[in-house]
Parts: structure tokens; C-alpha cells; sequence
């Protein structure tokens, strides 16, 4: 057996999904896109992204050994969301989010196939998993695991988009596969109407301005989201699957095998949204431990929510938008409580609003109380 055969047979023992192999040589296509996409702001505020533009394009700036690149992908889709009976106020979640933190799932497996390539005399084997500044979809479309669609997401003849990536540089000078190929055809699924995107975040074919995604404003940025954004959030709390839902390639996805990506217990599809809005450092550290729900961090999570609780317009939250609204540690859900009580509107909402008014310093929140109450 060659060894870019043995590599490709651990890494499927270890339970990867997919695998491939390319040269650790430059991408110049992809590193001119993500340059004109930093150049366009459309990183937001995710200014890491733009830290370390010098490199991404080319892995042998990230190690300067490297001779080539193992990528990997694992299946996630774990079904379709089934909305439990009741009628309590529910969030939703992107699916990558009803499981285990795939980082955490991932991890173990690439550093299990690392040791396995020191074995066979690699000096160098570094894994990433979104960790470093690798173009991870550039990299597993040149090793063969699929191609990039108008949506920007890798799209795979097996599982459709719903797949995680990581790669491992090595100085192994291994034989590559041949470059994935393919293209969306006429589809433009994705780029059409409120049902695909209802922020208009997909600019053009292949570029997403991270301004307008719904993933970006749930997960990635820390701040206040803008109250013109605020209803186009629906009632997503932590990122977004609308454009790969719409995508056809993934009518035939295949669920997942693994059961760390299954929704969890304590997680679901659709949770709960007054018990979140509310929840405790003790309560939340407990309840989301190895969850990707973590990245959103407590004071996210809970903005997130009450912008959702803001959007369904349900009465039955405003007692529990209320206590938000009298939070002296955060003023950023306070902010977004008192937008949400303002949306859902009522006596008791106004009885809130006007008596935070009386007593709050924060100038921010201030003009949020304001604004609900006009």
C-alpha cells in the first residue's frame, strides 16, 4: 500500500467522512478573492481576518517545511428539525449547532492522523480546524473533497454542503489527487429572495458581505446589532442555513454517522427561548459545555434571544424581557430587551420601558428605551 493510500484508510478509520490530499504550493485565485473581499469590508468586524491577509494564501508562510496538505471533512446533517408540540416561544439554530462543538469532535481525530505521519518519518504534521489562516475551502476543493458553490459554501457529491473541514500541513512530499470540478449551472437558488437569504448577504456568485449575514450578526460580532438588522434576524440565535437549505445539491445529504453531531438533549433543534434570556454564567456554562453555542458567549446568546423574542411578538415574554431590562451587568441585552419590548408593545411592556427610563444610566440603553417607547 502507497502511503498516501495508508494516510487516506487511517483517516477514514478515525471516522473522517472524506479526505484528500494537494501540494502545500500557493492559491493564488482564491488568495486575489479573499484579498478583494477584505479590501471591501466585507469582514466586518472580524478584524483577525484581515490581521493575517499576508498569508493566507499561501500555506508555506504558515510553515515554511510544508510540502503538503491533508484535508478532511466530516457530515454533520443529522435530519431535518422536527418543532416540538408546544407553543412556547423557540429559536432556531444552524444545524452544525444541535451537536457537539465540531472543533472538539475534530481534534482528537487530527491529532491521532498526526502521530500517524510522524510514524512514517513526517517532521512536521500541524492540524487546523478554522484555527489558522488557511483557505480551508480553497484547500478542499484542490484535494479533490468538492467544489465551491454561488452560496460560497463547499459544495460534495456525497453530502452536500453540510460538511466540517480540517486540514493538516505536513513535510511529507505526498502525491496529490486531482482538483474537485464542478459548477452550479443555472442555479441561482440561492441568490433569489427573502426564503434563500433574507439579508441579501450573497453580494455576488461565491462572495458573502459578512454585514448582511445572519451568521455573522448571531455568532461572530460582539457589539450591538443594528435595529434595522434586528428583524431580519426572524428568530435565528445562533447562525443561519437558509442558502444551503435551498440549495438542491443537498437533497440527497446523507445523515451523519456520528453521534456528537445529533441534536443534543440540552440543545435541540429548536430551543426554548424565555429560559435563555435570563440564564446564569453557572447555568449557561453548564448547559452549553462543548456545545458551539459557547463561541456566542452568555451576553451574545441572550441579545440574540431577545432580539428573537422581539421578532415573534409574543406577550408571554415580557415579563422575562423585563427582568433582562433591569440587568446591571449587561447593557448590551438591556439594549435589546427593551427593542424587543418595544416591538411587542402592550401595557405592561410600556409599564417596563417607562420605569427602566427612570433609573438608567447607560446612554446606549437610554435611547433604546426611548426609541420603544416612541
Amino acid at each position: 500500500m502507497s502511503l498516501e493510500a495508508a494516510i487516506k484508510e487511517r483517516a477514514r478509520e478515525l471516522g473522517f467522512d472524506l479526505v484528500g490530499i494537494t501540494t502545500a504550493s500557493p492559491f493564488p485565485e482564491a488568495d486575489a478573492a479573499y484579498q478583494r473581499w477584505i479590501d471591501a469590508g466585507h469582514h466586518g468586524t472580524m478584524a483577525y481576518m484581515a490581521e493575517h491577509r499576508d498569508r493566507v494564501g499561501d500555506p508555506r508562510r504558515i510553515r515554511a517545511s510544508a510540502r503538503s496538505i491533508i484535508a478532511v471533512a466530516m457530515n454533520y446533517y443529522a435530519g431535518e428539525p422536527v418543532l416540538p408540540a408546544d407553543d412556547e416561544p423557540r429559536g432556531r439554530l444552524a444545524r452544525y449547532a444541535w451537536g457537539d462543538d465540531y472543533h472538539l469532535v475534530m481534534w482528537p481525530r487530527l491529532r491521532t492522523l498526526c502521530a500517524f505521519l510522524t510514524e512514517h518519518g513526517a517532521r512536521l504534521a500541524r492540524y487546523y480546524v478554522d484555527t489558522g489562516p488557511l483557505l480551508d475551502r480553497a484547500i478542499a476543493q484542490r484535494a479533490g473533497l468538492g467544489w465551491c458553490g454561488r452560496h460560497s459554501c463547499l459544495i460534495t457529491k456525497a453530502f452536500g454542503t453540510w460538511v466540517t473541514l480540517g486540514e493538516i500541513l505536513t513535510d511529507l512530499d505526498l502525491r496529490p489527487d486531482p482538483p474537485a470540478s464542478g459548477d452550479c449551472g443555472l442555479c441561482e437558488a440561492c441568490l433569489r429572495g427573502d426564503e434563500a437569504c433574507p439579508t441579501g448577504a450573497i453580494t455576488a456568485p461565491g462572495v458573502v458581505d459578512a454585514r448582511k449575514c445572519i451568521s455573522y450578526w448571531t455568532i461572530e460580532h460582539r457589539g450591538w446589532i443594528p435595529r434595522e438588522v434586528r428583524p431580519t434576524l426572524q428568530d435565528m440565535i445562533f447562525g443561519c442555513d437558509l442558502c444551503q437549505e435551498v440549495c438542491p445539491h443537498n437533497r440527497l445529504a446523507k445523515p451523519t454517522a456520528h453521534r456528537e453531531f445529533h441534536p443534543r438533549p440540552d440543545v435541540g433543534t429548536h430551543p426554548r427561548l424565555l429560559p435563555l434570556l435570563n440564564i446564569s454564567e453557572v447555568d449557561y456554562r453548564r448547559r452549553f459545555r462543548r456545545s458551539p453555542l459557547k463561541r456566542a458567549k452568555r451576553s451574545g446568546l441572550r441579545r440574540n434571544v431577545a432580539v428573537a423574542l422581539g421578532n415573534l411578538r409574543d406577550r408571554r415574554a415580557v415579563p422575562d424581557l423585563a427582568v433582562a431590562l433591569r440587568d446591571p451587568d449587561d447593557a448590551l441585552v438591556r439594549g435589546h430587551a427593551a427593542w424587543a419590548l418595544g416591538r411587542i408593545g402592550g401595557e405592561a411592556a410600556r409599564a417596563a420601558l417607562s420605569d427602566a427610563a427612570g433609573v438608567e444610566r447607560d446612554a446606549q440603553v437610554l435611547e433604546e428605551i426611548r426609541s420603544a417607547l416612541r
